[in-house]
């Protein structure tokens, strides 16, 4: 292999790099991103039913 050929083979893979670090980068921000929403809705008091019984009993006629 000459050495124009092996500089672009390596500039090729440097690009590949690249662009892996960059995806892996942007999943990263999104998962903090995820994280911090979900430790700020575990964080919120947890919401009861408007009535104790609601959705507990089902009226049946035979």
């Amino acid at each position: 292999m000459d050495i124009a050929a092996l500089s672009i083979a390596m500039a090729n893979q440097q690009v590949r790099n690249n662009a892996g670090i960059a995806v892996m980068n942007n999943a990263k921000e999104m998962m903090e991103q995820q994280g911090s929403q979900l430790i700020k809705m575990l964080e919120q008091p947890a919401q009861s039913a408007p009535h104790p019984t609601a959705g507990s009993r089902i009226d049946i006629k035979i």
